[in-house]
C-alpha cells in the first residue's frame, strides 16, 4: 500500500483531524486563521462554524442558524432535510455562507466576524433541488455554481454556474450547465461543487460516485463558462478509507503549502474529516494525498504547534447559556430548558410524546464521536404524570434509551430500544428508591452501545445486559442526546427534568475547552 503507516512524531497529525459527524467541511482561510462551516440539516441551532490555526485542531466558536427557516416548517424533526453542504467565503470584509436546503433554495447568511452576530438566512435562488452552492467573486463580478438532488428535482450528476450580484443577493444572469457528469464515463452523483481561480485557470473541485464510495474530481478552464476538462485527484485506491471526497482546498498564509480537507463516510458515526497534503505538478493539475490517495498520518501544516485535540463535547453546565456543541433535532422554543449556571440543566416537559423519541423535537443532543467513548450524567424526577419519562438516548432510524419513568407503582429506571414506528421493547425495568439516577452509555468502536446504572446516591453500576446497535441517521450520523416528555394530551404540569454535569470520557482524547 503506497501510504502505509509510519511511526507519527510530535510534528506529525494522524487522521480523521474531526472524528465525529461534521459532514460537507468547506474551509477558508483569513490571514493567519482558518474557518469551516458544514452540514447540519434537521437540527438547530444549524451551520456549525468552527476556527483552527493550523487545520488539525478545532474549536466551534459559532451556530450562524438559530433556526433553521422557514422557522414553521422546522419546528418538527425533518429527518434528511434541512441546511445541506455549505460553502464559507470571505470577500470585501465579510463572511458569507451559502447553504442549500433542497426542498426551499439556497440561502446566504453574512458576518463581519465570524464568530457571530450572523445576518438573518436570506433567499438567493428558490426551488426545490438545488444543492451544494459556492461563490467566486472574480474582477468586480460574482458567480455561483451548485449541484443538484435527484429526489427533489429529477435531475442529477451536473453543475449548473449562474451570474450574482457581489452582495449575495439577487441572480443576475441565466443559469447554464457547465459540467455535464453524463457526458463523463463512469460518472454519477457528481455534485459538491466548490470554485476557485488560480494563475488563470478557473476551477471546480467536485465529488462524484456517492457519499460512501465516491472520488473526488478537480476541473479546469481558461473561462468560467467552459470548457472544462476534469481528471479524479483522490480515491480510496488501496487505503482503508471509503469515499474520500467532497470538502475544500486551502493554501497557508505563505502559500507556500497546500492542503485538502474532506468527509469519509463512517456509518453510525457519521462523516468524520480528514486533512490531505496537496501538491502541484509541472502540468498544473493538484495530486492529493500520498499520489492520489488517502494518508492516515502526515507533517503538520507550517503553524503553531498544540496538541491534537477534538472539540469539546463534555459540558458542567455553570454557565447561564447552551454550549455550543449541542443541537436540537428541530427548532427551539426559548421555554424548552432552563440553566441556572448551578451545574444543572432543567429539561421541560411538555405533553408531546407520542412514542416515538425520532418525531420528538426536543432531544438536546450532540454527535456521537468517531472512536471508543463513555458518557454519564444523572437526573431527577419530581412528581410527575404517569408515562413521564426523561432519559440519555442514542438516536438515529432505530434508536434506545436508558432513563426514568414515571408509573402508577412510582419512578421506575427504564431501557427501551424501538420497534418498529410508535412501538419500543424494554428489556430492563426496575423501581428506584429515589427519584433520581445516574445512567451511563458506553460505544464501541463497531458502534456497539452497553447502559448502566445506579439510583443517586449508590456507588455500584449495574450493567443492563442487552447491548444495542446504534444506526445512522438520514444523511447523518446518531446523535447521542438528553430528552423529557410526557405523553401526548397529558395536562402540562410545568415542570422540569434536572440532568447534572454531561462527562465523556475518549480514552485519552484531549477535547479543545468549552
Amino acid at each position: 500500500m503506497r501510504n502505509s503507516l509510519r511511526e507519527a512524531s510530535s510534528m506529525d497529525f494522524t487522521n480523521p483531524v474531526l472524528n465525529a459527524d461534521w459532514p460537507d467541511p468547506d474551509v477558508v482561510r483569513v490571514g493567519d486563521d482558518y474557518f469551516m462551516a458544514v452540514s447540519s440539516f434537521n437540527r438547530a441551532p444549524g451551520l456549525p462554524v468552527l476556527h483552527s490555526r493550523d487545520l488539525v485542531t478545532w474549536e466551534v466558536i459559532a451556530r450562524a442558524l438559530p433556526a433553521v427557516p422557514p422557522e414553521a416548517h422546522y419546528r418538527l424533526p425533518r429527518h434528511g432535510g434541512g441546511v445541506w453542504a455549505p460553502s464559507i467565503r470571505h470577500h470585501d470584509g465579510t463572511f458569507h455562507i451559502t447553504y442549500p436546503d433542497p426542498d426551499h433554495g439556497i440561502f446566504v447568511v453574512s458576518a463581519e466576524d465570524p464568530r457571530g452576530p450572523w445576518s438573518p438566512a436570506r433567499l438567493l435562488l428558490g426551488g426545490t433541488g438545488l444543492i451544494d452552492p459556492c461563490p467566486l467573486w472574480d474582477d468586480g463580478r460574482a458567480y455561483l455554481v451548485h449541484g443538484w438532488a435527484r429526489s427533489r428535482s429529477g435531475v442529477a450528476n451536473r453543475l449548473t454556474m449562474v451570474e450574482v450580484d457581489n452582495g449575495l443577493t439577487r441572480l443576475v444572469g441565466v443559469p447554464r450547465t457547465v459540467i455535464d457528469g453524463a457526458e463523463l464515463p463512469g460518472y454519477h452523483t457528481l455534485e459538491g461543487p466548490k470554485l476557485y481561480k488560480r494563475d488563470g485557470w478557473y476551477w471546480i473541485f467536485a465529488p462524484a460516485g456517492g457519499v460512501a464510495t465516491g472520488w473526488q474530481s478537480a476541473f479546469r478552464a481558461r473561462d468560467i463558462a467552459g470548457p472544462y476538462e476534469g481528471r479524479v485527484v483522490l480515491a480510496q485506491g488501496g487505503s482503508p478509507v471509503n469515499g474520500p471526497h467532497q470538502g475544500a482546498w486551502v493554501d497557508t498564509p505563505t502559500g507556500e503549502e497546500h492542503w485538502f480537507l474532506h468527509f469519509q463516510d463512517r456509518g453510525v458515526f457519521g462523516r468524520v474529516v480528514h486533512l490531505q497534503p496537496m501538491t502541484w505538478q509541472a502540468d498544473g493539475w493538484p495530486v492529493i494525498g500520498a499520489a492520489g490517495e488517502p494518508v492516515p498520518t502526515h507533517r503538520r501544516p507550517t503553524a503553531p504547534v498544540v496538541p491534537q485535540r477534538e472539540p469539546a463535547r463534555c459540558d458542567d453546565f455553570t454557565t447561564t447559556s447552551l454550549g455550543l456543541q449541542w443541537h436540537w433535532q428541530a427548532n427551539p422554543e426559548p421555554d424548552w430548558l432552563a440553566l441556572p449556571g448551578d451545574g444543572t440543566l432543567r429539561l421541560r416537559v411538555l405533553p408531546d410524546d407520542v412514542g416515538d423519541l425520532r418525531l420528538l423535537p426536543r432531544v438536546l443532543g450532540q454527535p456521537l464521536p468517531g472512536r471508543p467513548s463513555t458518557w454519564t450524567t444523572s437526573l431527577t424526577l419530581g412528581p410527575s404524570a404517569p408515562g413521564t419519562r426523561a432519559g440519555l438516548v442514542v438516536l438515529g432510524t432505530e434508536y434506545a434509551w436508558l432513563g426514568i419513568e414515571e408509573t402508577p407503582g412510582g419512578v421506575h429506571v427504564i431501557c427501551r430500544r424501538s420497534v418498529g414506528r410508535g412501538q419500543e421493547h424494554t428489556f430492563a425495568q426496575a423501581a428506584l428508591p429515589v427519584r433520581g439516577v445516574q445512567v451511563r452509555v458506553d460505544c464501541d468502536a463497531e458502534g456497539t452501545i452497553g447502559f448502566a446504572w445506579r439510583p443517586l446516591g449508590a456507588a455500584a453500576w449495574r450493567e443492563v445486559d442487552t447491548r444495542f446497535q446504534a444506526t445512522a441517521g438520514r444523511w447523518i450520523g446518531a446523535d447521542i442526546g438528553l430528552f423529557a416528555a410526557a405523553p401526548l394530551g397529558t395536562p402540562d404540569a410545568r415542570n422540569h427534568v434536572t440532568f447534572g454535569p454531561v462527562s465523556v470520557d475518549l480514552s485519552g482524547v484531549e477535547e479543545v475547552a468549552a
